[in-house]
């Protein structure tokens, strides 16, 4: 067992904690950005102007009008950046487009007002001329015009060709599927200031507080020294907030630069849905091939991600989604080419898990479109195709300990009693002519650390005040995810202390600078191995401290519950605080900063090839669901997931994250269905779907009547801190099981053997839709040779 792995007897980690907010979110007490702003005076407000247009060329920009509004202060242009007008990493995002706008809803410029509704009447006043362009709006219009972007990307692995001519069976299909609206509670915020000094410091709702310092200072033509970037806590963000924040501090910045005051940025909602990016959307062509015995022994994919109007995110999303189109799924021979599409809309980023749901969705419809082909049952097909030890993916990494997955899989089958309940829905489809009922299981393999392996480093700074008191900062952001309450836990757990006297400082850039983003579930890993280091530094410095005043060898030393003693309880012991006490009179260092890197990764994008995962985090759910076959609406009965977390560092946590995670890949697989205009009327590029009216989220009525979620036991993680797993992006994949439920029920109207083509998102229209044209369905040998 490694060191970092390591747990104590008795430790804090692995205890059941609520949030450390938990009290203060239910009360209304929690401080986010925007209510900043009540304790900030002479705040100036801003306000974009906003294209209407999907593609345009800009004839004129005229902002004089603007300053006739009461009340405007200044508004906000391209000639006004000192620096670099440009808020991507990429250098493909003008923060001021100057020449065309890009998308309908594109910012032009922005208007600073007394208040926001003079910001807003000042927006509206400014007379914007545009020459209206061409648009590419869906992704297949953007492969069709051959508009692409960024670097496309070769993944293989075998002999596709061979095997495929050898196959038994092989199948081929086309799917395309949507993306998915963030719609976190708190929308897209920054409270920028510059003191006397000329210091610039940004409250902003951001994952990454170190980019959006980036970003801020050379759009100000400034050294990052002179940025300081805080983040308090975000009100949500699912990945929204790792690149897209960055270009409406810079606003802010800007402004509170120009101006000298204080400078808010809130985006409405309306103004969130559009301006912002999404979960990409991907079409995707295969052909699949499978042996007597329903193994899949070769896939050969194209898939094509909606980038949108820019980069942004969208390589790495892409890398992303080619690593996990092989799920949980053993196939030996493998070949995928990626691109990515570019078209006249938001630009799509990062989102909860990725591109790894996107590659995953992949695989999961081809096996249920396939198994009813084969003759064989979903559930069978895709337990005999799961990983084994000993197997590599297809990008050349050891599946390690994939025995975990056959684990979670016979647990859901008997603490769910799967098949009891399978014969008692084929009874009740047998008497139900106008509703059906289906269970489904799936599994999920998802890795665990950036592709990037720069990216999987960070810090942390803790001091040991000489009262005994703890402070400790990370560079990890809390956005609802918890990871704030396990980091509390990882130091009082280390250090050998009473939770409450450890305290947790907000994230900021002056006090852990480089940090990585909060995303790719690795915020604890990461962030908490780097707490362990800096509190293994200051017991380092404690021991030999009390190992003279106990008398005994510092090796000996042992502090549990904040009291110093050693082997035993029998000798000599003192309190931390007098520990502390006595090691600050002797010069002691007792502050320290921490720093961890993953170890054991190497991969190379070029030839998409290497190792670029720490660990595989598994699980598998089964979801039963109830169909009406006379509207498609459906009732989610029950769901039963097992889930390894490794050795748990906040049980409590990592349940609510599995619970949340499951239901929001369920909207996004059966609810959440983004619209946008595709004709070539006068709104054409325009989200129609811009609020929770017309874009419809999980709730209440949505939950399953029966949720039981078990974390897998014995599940230690060596080379993890304390033996834990991430939790915050795996979870959402299990809700593949809610759509293949649909897709049985869906196929239970019509006659044995029938394969259903199911859209997704699937919502009611599509099930009925679906389940309709199976009514007709007539099964037919030939049907073997493809889908």
């Amino acid at each position: 067992m490694s060191a970092l792995s390591e747990r104590p007897a008795q430790a804090i980690v692995g205890l059941p904690l609520p949030h450390e907010s938990a009290a203060l979110h239910v009360t209304g007490e929690a401080l986010y950005t925007d209510d900043l702003v009540g304790r900030t005076r002479d705040v100036l407000h801003a306000w974009p102007v906003q294209s209407p247009h999907a593609h345009a060329r800009i004839i004129d920009l005229q902002v004089k009008p603007a300053y006739d509004v009461p009340g405007v202060i200044r508004v906000l242009t391209a000639e006004d950046v000192p620096g670099i007008n440009d808020a991507g990493v990429k250098h493909d995002e003008p923060l001021f487009p100057t020449e065309e706008v890009m998308f309908h809803g594109h910012a032009i410029c922005w208007v600073l007002g007394e208040t926001l509704e003079a910001a807003r009447l000042g927006a509206a006043a400014v007379e914007v001329e545009y020459e209206q362009l061409p648009s590419l709006v869906s992704v297949r219009e953007a492969i069709a015009a051959g508009n692409f972007q960024g670097t496309g990307r070769h993944l293989e692995h075998g002999d596709v060709e061979a095997a495929l001519s050898e196959a038994a069976h092989v199948f081929s299909g086309e799917f395309e599927f949507a993306g998915q609206e963030h719609f976190y509670l708190e929308t897209h915020v920054a409270l920028a200031l510059v003191d006397e000094a000329g210091q610039i410091f940004v409250q902003s709702s951001t994952q990454h507080p170190s980019e959006t310092q980036e970003i801020v200072a050379h759009v100000l033509g400034l050294a990052s020294h002179s940025v300081t970037v805080q983040c308090l806590r975000m009100g949500g963000a699912f990945g929204g907030k790792e690149m897209q924040p960055h270009g409406f501090a810079a606003i802010a910045a800007l402004g509170a630069t120009l101006t000298g005051r204080p400078v808010r940025l809130r985006l409405n909602r309306t103004q969130d849905v559009t301006m912002s990016g999404k979960r990409h959307g991907f079409h995707s062509e295969w052909r699949a091939g499978f042996d007597d015995d329903g193994h899949l022994v070769a896939l050969d994919a194209t898939l094509t991600a909606d980038g949108g109007w820019s980069l942004d995110l969208s390589e790495p999303v892409l890398a992303r989604a080619m690593c996990h189109i092989d799920n949980a799924y053993w196939i030996p021979n493998v070949r995928v080419d990626g691109r990515i599409a570019k078209t006249n809309k938001t630009s799509q980023t990062a989102f909860r898990g990725f591109g790894g749901p996107q590659g995953m969705l992949v695989v999961e419809d081809l096996l249920g479109r396939c198994a009813p082909l084969l003759g064989y049952d979903a559930m069978e097909l895709r337990r005999r195709n799961l990983y084994q030890s000993g197997q590599a993916t297809p990008y050349g990494q050891p599946v390690r300990h994939a025995e975990r997955l056959e684990a979670c899989w016979s647990e859901v089958l008997e603490t769910a009693e799967v098949e009891r309940r399978r014969t008692e829905i084929e009874q009740f489809n047998a008497t139900q002519p106008d509703t059906k009922r289906a269970l489904a299981m799936t599994p999920v393999k998802f890795g665990i650390s950036f592709n990037l392996t720069a990216f999987n480093q960070a810090g942390a700074l803790v001091h040991v005040y000489k009262d005994g008191s703890v402070l400790i900062n990370h560079g990890g952001t809390e956005m609802g995810q918890g990871l704030h309450t396990k980091m509390l836990q990882v130091a009082a757990t280390t250090l050998g202390l009473p939770l409450d006297r450890v305290r947790l400082a907000p994230t900021r850039t002056d006090k852990v600078p480089n940090t990585s983003a909060t995303a790719a579930s690795s915020g604890a890993d990461l962030n908490g191995a780097a707490i362990k280091n800096a509190c293994e530094q200051i017991r380092e410095r404690l021991s030999p401290v009390a190992g003279g005043r106990l008398g005994i060898s510092t090796h000996d030393v042992r502090i549990t519950d904040g009291i110093v003693h050693g082997l035993t309880f029998d000798g000599e012991s003192l309190s931390w605080e007098e520990l502390v006490n006595i090691a600050y009179h002797q010069r002691v260092q007792l502050w320290a900063a921490g720093f961890y890197r993953t170890e054991g990764l190497h991969w190379d994008p070029n030839v998409m090839r290497g190792e670029p995962f720490k660990y595989f985090a598994y699980g598998v759910a089964a979801a039963e669901v109830e169909v009406d076959g006379f509207t498609g609406g459906y009732t989610l009965r029950r769901v039963d997931i097992v889930h390894d977390v490794g050795d748990s560092l906040s049980p409590l946590i990592d349940i609510g994250q599995i619970e949340g995670g499951f239901v929001q890949g369920a909207g996004w697989l059966t609810l959440e269905d983004l619209r946008w205009d595709e004709s070539d009327g006068p709104n054409r590029g325009r989200l129609a779907t811009q609020a929770a009216s017309t874009y419809k989220l999980p709730s209440f009525s949505e939950m399953p009547e029966v949720f039981n979620i078990r974390l897998l036991e014995k599940a230690h993680e060596d080379g993890a801190v304390y033996g834990s797993k991430a939790v915050g992006e795996p979870p959402l994949m299990l809700a593949f099981s809610v759509r293949e439920a649909l897709r049985q029920a869906a196929a239970a109207f019509g006659p044995a053997g029938a394969t259903v083509e199911l859209a997704s998102p699937a919502t009611p229209e599509a099930v009925y839709w679906a389940l309709d044209k199976v009514r007709s369905y007539r099964v037919e040998p030939a049907v073997l040779s493809g889908v």
